[in-house]
């Protein structure tokens, strides 16, 4: 009799530990993510999200299998009160135990931020937006903020060369103000003993560096024109002569479209028009990309203080020494100009 007790005790004791490894199995260690196999999902919780917020995300995404499991377990292992902002990569094979660890912990999915081709600081600005949590305004507001533009060591004109165009890895939930000190330390990484040499060796300051820079980028899309072009523009600076840049000249008409500027165009009053205004411009008209800051680092050194598109359209430059030189090649292209009815 005691014999049959015991047993029936027995199979009680092993249907409820099997119940509980059941339970456990299902809260914990049960894969829960509502994805194929090798599929891969995001889950982005804003700064101040409460665990209401990631719990109605979670159900608005159907990220999860079963809400309720992960629910209970969050709670039991106080993840609501532990809410972290961030990107967090979702897999097919992680269960709830995988999840609330990750979300615990912070233990972010970073993302790749790359910029360049970028005029305006508004361009930035959204393209910047788009990848991390700063806002497009924010961002906005401190690069016209003059106190914190001057604490940065720039100018309104300037701070753009604060930004050296690159691919960069963030943290989703970075602030507009923490992705400036980011880009300043990598500004300050980019600027390295053997580049601040080669910069004194030119006359030029970094800043002056990048704003040349973003004329020749304008300029030419030719390798072997780089240099030689930024070799032009130094040997102006150095006679005082104005720069005659047609790109600064586009930049304060606020229209890169324009294939062929006229004369009147060289009236405007702008500090950006270099047919009136001799030096470089107050800052760059555009984000040069690095093979450019390091053609003017790297400027080829000669005697040409002219250069004009080539006539044949090909995208290399002609370059002349003497400004007879320069006009003779200047009426082949305007020439070649007539010819394709290109007026503006």
């Amino acid at each position: 009799m005691i014999s049959k007790v015991l047993k029936w005790i027995f199979i009680i004791v092993l249907l409820i530990g099997l119940a509980g490894c059941y339970t456990v199995y299902m809260l914990a260690l049960k894969p829960n993510v509502n994805l194929h196999a090798n599929e891969e999902g995001f889950l982005y919780i804003k700064t101040g999200s409460t665990y209401a917020d990631v719990i109605q995300q979670l159900n608005s995404q159907h990220l999860l299998k079963s809400t309720k499991t992960f629910d209970w377990l969050a709670r039991f292992k106080k993840y609501d009160n532990k809410v972290k902002p961030g990107r967090y990569a979702f897999n097919s094979k992680q269960n709830n135990q995988d999840i609330i660890n990750m979300l615990r912990s912070g233990n972010q999915s970073p993302v790749k931020l790359a910029f360049n081709n970028i005029r305006t600081k508004q361009q930035l600005a959204g393209i910047v937006s788009q990848k991390i949590e700063a806002d497009s305004t924010k961002l906005l507001q401190l690069l016209n903020d003059s106190a914190f533009i001057s604490l940065q060591g720039f100018n309104r004109y300037n701070i753009m060369a604060l930004f050296i165009p690159n691919t960069y890895e963030f943290y989703w939930n970075t602030s507009a103000d923490k992705f400036i000190s980011r880009m300043h330390k990598e500004y300050d990484s980019f600027w390295n003993p053997m580049r601040m040499q080669q910069a004194a060796n030119a006359g030029l300051k970094p800043v002056d560096v990048i704003t040349l820079a973003s004329i020749v980028q304008e300029e030419t899309q030719m390798p072997a024109d780089r240099p030689v072009i930024a070799g032009v523009y130094i040997n102006r600076i150095k006679k005082n002569m104005p720069l005659e840049a047609d790109p600064t000249l586009k930049f304060a008409l606020n229209n890169f479209a324009i294939k062929r500027l006229l004369n009147e165009d060289k009236k405007v009053e702008s500090p950006y028009n270099t047919y009136k205004y001799a030096g470089l411009p107050p800052g760059p008209i555009n984000l040069p990309a690095i093979p450019y800051i390091d053609a003017v680092l790297n400027y080829t050194k000669h005697n040409y203080l002219f250069f004009c598109a080539r006539e044949d359209l090909s995208g290399y430059s002609n370059f002349a020494q003497t400004y007879a030189q320069h006009l003779v090649n200047a009426r082949k292209y305007q020439a070649e100009l007539n010819r394709r009815n290109i007026k503006r």
